[in-house]
């Protein structure tokens, strides 16, 4: 059973690396691309279809503004982009927003950014995860019904994947991402030119009409403003992931941060050409698209369940010829597997993140630790977690997780980019030089206009969406932030009574060894227990039976007498028959007579070759042990006797255990006989 788990682990995540090839995972900005920003260059897919679906609730009258929602999106991103790329520059060491707002405004800010950060990256994941679906489903529509275990199962995979690494999840990411920017920028050069030519492409839903829903028909004044936000916001989810750069930039190679500063921009330039692309294409062609099917074209039965296709999957049809087409197929088929993978941007942001919080005793300290393949497994398996569980509670609906997205990331931009500002301000008040002075204030404007503008769209977000589902997010991130800070309370709890002392230093030489040996029978491992606690020489040694059946206990003791062992026989009365309360009772008196003694109980343990074996043995010595061990001045031995069976595991090849490398155990595969100190 082991050696095959072993097996299967091999299979999956790869061969164990050494600490001293992390170097060697360093990433080229052809990889980081694919990596770090497949999210916001994927958004691409349905940030526009996100924009029409608000501008459709009124009908068809106010899809023309779409324009102008777009552009106000690509002006956001373009300074978002160049923000970070300044936090990339002033902050080199990764941890991006976190970091920034940590430094400049403190830890209970940073925490309030963690928190955001690390919701969003967990939608990122579902909202990826179900966009894709949706555009798998809009190429076979029979798929419809297994929307959830399709979801599921590509969630399991990114997470195998990346478990392999970082590196790795780059090379089976890069080709399908850049085959998706090839693919979209091809498609809309083909429409634009059509256009152009006088052969516009024709969405297959132009013709369809569109019922306004309920309290939409007519807009006027503050409703229309209203609608206009809301379209904004959701347009806004393609900036969904633009930090993730700046949270790893550790993982670029030497120059880090200038390698992290220019695959920033080679995002932003293709995400920007890209997304004004297919919003251009889509109003030309003529693209309706509805979170209701049943507004759309005048319903007809059973319009509540039929699936309409994405915006991209129109677009495709339109310019290539329609669903039946190679080009239709091409396009969906890079865009599913994109829009999947773009959740790896949260598989790469979420560990890291999560890492450098554990590091600052915010989380679990397993978050800290890398996995056999050097990348941070404990953080990625909890990450795949959390998103399986949001997927199946939504049913992986893109319209119902929208709105709990891109509330945790305009906070987390909001509060880095006036961060930043407090960090040039501090900067220009220590440098002498008219050059970098002038430098410092162009940099400390664009901050702060990003500042503004990430914090207006925030405002926007939260007003907009709070109702429809933001709340959850909210609450979310105030847990979140809640439990962080418990957390570290409890690991500084836990350091100030574990600090060196002078009353530690007193207690550490205890003044006497008292000695107690369980014993449940006279036996081989029995007095192989007694053996070992004389061997410690100690102030007092006595064996101790707990007498639930008194004619047992009475035997016992005539033998134990009889064959002369030299320890004296303890037995404690337990009416009740009970094991764990006459013991413990008895064991917790003798530190609270003499407090400077040290009682080591010892307890004699069979060890078996078998799974099944261990639940035939051992199980009262194992919740002795658990029980024993919350008493103070109590230390607790176990004393190992090796059954027959156990004999076959030492025949077994071995191997390294699970967590080995972490650990720093070396490789018995790698060990001469007698030889303790061989390497692996």
């Amino acid at each position: 059973m082991v050696r095959l788990a072993a097996f299967l682990k091999r299979l999956a995540v790869g061969r164990a690396l050494r600490s001293e090839e992390l170097h060697e995972r360093l990433l080229p900005k052809r990889l980081a691309l694919p990596i770090f920003a497949s999210d916001p260059l994927s958004s691409v897919a349905y940030a526009t279809q996100e924009i029409f679906l608000v501008l459709t609730l009124a009908g068809l009258a106010y899809l023309s503004l779409a324009t102008w929602v777009a552009v106000a999106v690509v002006v956001l991103l373009a300074v978002v982009v160049v923000s970070y790329r300044q936090v990339v520059t002033a902050y080199p060491a990764g941890g991006g927003s976190y970091t920034v707002a940590s430094e400049n405004f403190g830890p209970n800010t940073g925490l309030v950014v963690a928190a955001a950060l690390l919701v969003d990256y967990v939608m990122t994941v579902a909202v990826s995860i179900a966009s894709g679906v949706d555009n798998v489903i809009s190429a076979f529509p029979a798929l419809h019904e297994h929307r959830v275990g399709l979801a599921v199962g590509f969630v399991v995979l990114l997470a195998v994947v990346n478990l392999r690494g970082v590196r790795e999840s780059g090379r089976v990411f890069a080709v399908p991402t850049y085959l998706f920017i090839g693919a979209v920028l091809v498609m809309c050069a083909v429409g634009l030119v059509r256009w152009a030519a006088g052969d516009p492409p024709v969405a297959e839903s132009a013709a369809a009409s569109v019922t306004p829903a309920p309290g939409y028909a007519q807009l006027s004044g503050a409703a229309l403003a209203l609608l206009l936000l809301r379209a904004f916001s959701s347009g806004c989810t393609a900036l969904t992931g633009v930090e993730a750069i700046s949270n790893g930039v550790p993982a670029f190679r030497p120059p880090k941060a200038r390698n992290a500063a220019a695959t920033l921009a080679l995002m932003g330039v293709a995400a920007i050409a890209m997304f004004g692309g297919v919003t251009a294409l889509a109003l030309i062609s003529g693209v309706h698209i509805t979170s209701d099917p049943c507004l759309l074209g005048g319903g007809g039965p059973g319009c509540a369940v039929r699936p309409e296709r994405t915006v991209i999957a129109q677009l495709a049809a339109a310019v290539f010829g329609g669903p039946a087409s190679v080009g239709f197929f091409a396009v969906q088929a890079v865009t599913a597997l994109v829009l999947i993978l773009a959740a790896n941007t949260a598989f790469n942001g979420f560990p890291l993140l999560a890492s450098l919080l554990a590091r600052h005793r915010y989380l679990p300290l397993q978050l800290h630790t890398r996995g056999d393949r050097l990348a941070f497994s404990n953080g990625i398996i909890a990450l795949a977690m959390i998103a399986v569980v949001l997927l199946w509670a939504f049913q992986a609906s893109v319209t119902g997780l929208i709105h709990l997205y891109i509330l945790g990331v305009f906070t987390s931009f909001t509060l880095s980019q006036a961060g930043m500002v407090r960090h040039w301000n501090r900067t220009l008040a220590a440098e002498p030089d008219p050059a970098l002075r002038r430098r410092h204030r162009v940099a400390r404007a664009v901050n702060a206009v990003g500042a503004a503008a990430t914090g207006l769209v925030l405002v926007i977000v939260l007003v907009t969406k709070f109702a429809e589902g933001a709340y959850l997010a909210v609450a979310a991130g105030l847990l979140l932030w809640l439990t962080m800070r418990g957390i570290r309370r409890h690991y500084d709890a836990v350091a100030a009574e574990l600090a060196v002392t002078d009353a530690a230093t007193q207690s550490a030489a205890p003044g006497r060894l008292f000695t107690i040996v369980l014993v449940a029978r006279i036996d081989a491992p029995t007095l192989r227990a007694i053996g070992y606690a004389r061997a410690f020489r100690p102030g007092h040694v006595e064996a101790v039976t707990v007498a639930i059946d008194r004619d047992e206990s009475r035997a016992l003791a005539a033998e134990w007498d009889a064959r002369g062992i030299g320890v004296p026989l303890k037995v404690l009365d337990s009416p009740y028959r009970e094991v764990a309360r006459p013991l413990t009772t008895y064991v917790s008196s003798i530190p609270r007579r003499s407090p400077r003694d040290v009682v080591t109980v010892v307890i004699p343990e069979y060890i078996v070759g078998r799974w099944w074996e261990n639940l035939l043995h051992n199980k009262t010595s194992l919740w002795l042990r658990s029980r024993l061990t919350l008493i103070t001045g109590v230390v607790v031995v176990s004393v190992p006797w090796q059954l027959a069976s156990s004999h076959v595991l030492t025949l077994r090849p071995v191997g390294r255990a699970p967590g080995a490398v972490r650990r720093g155990e070396p490789d018995p595969r790698y060990a001469a006989d007698g030889d303790d100190a061989a390497l692996p």
